[in-house]
């Protein structure tokens, strides 16, 4: 599908976007992918890595700008949406800034690519929209209900617009991985609770989740992949064994456990091999047989958790992650 196609990615000198664009690029060999983004100096960093590559374009602009959106999609095909404010602390503090980039910069963009007749957009999402307690997930939220929406607010156009879902991306910039690893030499490792449990997704495992919503998207569908969990704590003891580990208290906004698909949402989740998929209730398109294809509906009462979870990463599995992955945490 994304053979010889232009592809522009929003947010796209993020981690999702470092991982996402050599990954395309190899796999479908598309005819350009724009990077758009507003920070001038990560696009010159990101430069560096693809100095004799045709096939990259970078792009200064904010998703606040709906001028530029327009400007930026002249001629592309397929749409990744991973720019967002999203670091839960700075949402709380500057409310206004995080609903101007993640929620009117969703509609900007949803309006943008109806216009510019776009083929398909996949949206990043969190597990933080899921029942959410902070304006981070709260924004997220409201982004995923206008991104499914506008499957029917696109009128004669085709253009069809899904979401991606997951959680803790292992190794991201600001996670915490890097975090332990970062201070580990000073013995101590805080930890806000001893029963907190997170999902643990590689950002290969999340670009190849974009990559089946755009080959399996019919519009609205919310696909969430089956990942391992794994208590903080025992991240703690794997990164730093030395280490002694201080509880500290949870801090505010924050979960005790992940959440990617609530019990609300069970009469409309769908179970497959390797994910699952919340189809959109409005329209009844969570009865559409193109939608659903072969999966199957969970159980009354269900809901993905990382605390529930039937799949945990062992201390092993870790192990070989971070030393697979070396010289790429905190980069990334």
């Amino acid at each position: 599908m994304l053979e010889d196609s232009s592809i522009l990615v929003t947010g796209g000198t993020g981690s999702f976007g470092n991982a996402f664009v050599p990954m395309t690029l190899k796999k479908y060999n598309p005819r350009k992918i724009i990077v758009l983004s507003r920070d001038e100096m990560k696009q010159w960093e990101m430069a560096k890595s693809f100095t004799n590559e045709s096939r990259i374009r970078f792009f200064v602009g904010d998703v606040r700008d709906r001028d530029r959106l327009y400007r930026a999609l002249d001629g592309v095909d397929y749409v990744v949406h991973a720019a967002a404010t999203k670091i839960v602390p700075t949402a709380e503090y500057n409310p206004f800034e995080c609903i101007k980039t993640n929620i009117n910069g969703a509609m900007n963009l949803i309006d943008a690519c109806i216009d510019k007749k776009v083929k398909k957009v996949v949206a990043l999402s969190t597990d933080k929209a899921s029942s959410p307690i902070n304006l981070y997930g709260a924004t997220k939220l409201a982004s995923d209900k206008l991104f499914v929406a506008g499957n029917a607010y696109v009128g004669e156009h085709s253009t069809r617009f899904s979401v991606v879902r997951y959680g803790n991306v292992m190794g991201s910039r600001g996670s915490v991985i890097p975090f332990f690893q970062s201070i580990r030499d000073k013995g101590v490792l805080p930890i806000t609770d001893p029963r907190m449990t997170r999902f643990m997704i590689s950002l290969e495992q999340g670009v190849e989740l974009v990559w089946h919503a755009f080959e399996d998207m019919e519009g609205g569908e919310i696909y969430v992949k089956k990942i391992p969990s794994m208590k903080v704590t025992d991240i703690a003891r794997v990164v730093a064994p030395e280490a002694t580990q201080e509880v500290v208290g949870i801090r505010p906004g924050e979960k005790l456990h992940e959440q990617m698909i609530g019990i609300e949402d069970a009469s409309f989740t769908f179970e497959y091999p390797q994910h699952y998929k919340i189809l959109p209730s409005i329209n009844n398109w969570y009865r559409s047989e193109n939608r659903i294809k072969n999966g199957k509906p969970v159980s009354e009462g269900f809901h993905y958790t990382s605390d529930t979870n039937s799949d945990w990463m062992s201390d092993v599995q870790l192990e070989q992650w971070l030393t697979d992955n070396a010289e790429k945490i905190g980069r990334l």
